[in-house]
């Protein structure tokens, strides 16, 4: 496994782009005041030595040795010695809402949105637990299978959008029945499903699917996004501009508004607890931190224990490559000038 024990340094690189601006600028500025005294075709005959392109390969070679030095600070290491840890936590399941209406922005920026950053930040603060991820409209996918992989969690979580089903409704209890099977054999581990929706075109017995997740000693929490009051859908036009909004057959604007007393049932009945969010507040921390305190099961997983350092490759070939650019003239060897192989003599 390779990191970087010191990962923050890497954003010294952003000094690159900066000198590389500063490096065009000063010629810039170098060749207008040079216009002033005298055309540029007559450099090369007033400056006969002179090499522009030797000038731009030392600074070429300088700044791979400071991005080399850069990589070397922040110390990348290879994991060198596997180990067992026996770790205790809980299986989690969350299964998201896609469908249009998560679009509504009475949560902001939008519910879906709003959604996805609570999620993050949820995941943020995990660290024995295990964690699976279900998109579900008109059906119910797998987004993510059960896994304390907590960075692939946060790529997997960023690719999710109202566009990743294309089947249209609300589909709670297939989102439940999945969430069910995507748990892993162990008896011991207290397992939890958190159905995140605004519970609008509800579709199927979703009350009866978490009656049975309950039966089964599987938790199932909601959490409310939307408020009463509703919003507008908004529907785009492209890739980033809106059209305008979502209307029914009689042109009429659709408002989406939250089905809370649904999603009250549907936490009822399956032995967990309902949360409003609000654009401050998702409620995920709080839910997250209530469950901690369910019983948690032994995990055995394999980390690396002992790493080795790679910096002294980098900080070698930074060495070597400011070792070049000092041999390198500026100007050209008078010796060799007039040197040319190709060159024939003729005769007089």
């Amino acid at each position: 496994m390779f990191r970087f024990a010191n990962p923050y340094l890497l954003n010294l690189l952003f000094l690159i782009p900066l000198l590389i601006a500063i490096y065009i600028v000063f010629h810039f500025f170098k060749k207008r005041a040079m216009r002033r005294f005298t055309d540029m075709s007559f450099y090369d005959i007033l400056m006969p030595m002179r090499s522009p392109g030797r000038n731009n390969i030392k600074f070429i070679l300088y700044l791979m040795a400071i991005i080399s030095i850069i990589i070397a600070l922040a110390r990348p290491q290879f994991g060198s010695k596997l180990e067992e840890v026996k770790r205790e936590g809980i299986e989690l399941i969350i299964a998201l809402d896609v469908s249009r209406s998560m679009l509504a922005e009475d949560i902001k920026p939008n519910r879906l949105e709003r959604a996805k950053q609570a999620i993050t930040s949820m995941i943020d603060k995990m660290q024995d637990d295990k964690i699976g991820m279900i998109v579900f409209a008109g059906d119910a996918y797998t987004q993510l299978p059960i896994t304390t992989d907590y960075i692939s969690a946060k790529i997997f979580l960023s690719n999710i959008s109202t566009g990743i089903v294309s089947k249209q409704g609300t589909a709670i209890g297939s989102a439940i029945e999945l969430g069910m099977k995507s748990f892993t054999q162990d008896q011991e581990a207290s397992k939890v499903i958190v159905i995140i929706s605004d519970g609008e075109n509800h579709e199927g017995d979703a009350t009866e699917a978490a009656k049975r997740a309950a039966e089964k000693g599987i938790l199932v929490y909601t959490i409310g996004m939307g408020s009463s009051k509703g919003a507008l859908i908004p529907v785009t036009g492209g890739r980033t501009s809106q059209a305008g909004y979502l209307q029914d057959r009689q042109g009429n604007p659709v408002i989406s508004r939250l089905n809370a007393k649904m999603l009250k049932d549907i936490a009822h009945n399956g032995g967990g607890e309902f949360y409003a969010a609000s654009t401050g507040n998702v409620g995920l921390n709080k839910l997250y931190n209530e469950l901690n305190q369910l019983n948690k099961s032994e995990i055995e997983t394999k980390v690396y224990s002992e790493y080795d350092d790679q910096f002294h490759y980098f900080i070698a070939f930074a060495l070597l490559l400011l070792l070049i650019d000092f041999l390198i003239m500026e100007r050209k060897n008078q010796k060799f000038a007039n040197l040319s192989i190709f060159r024939k003599n003729l005769p007089s």
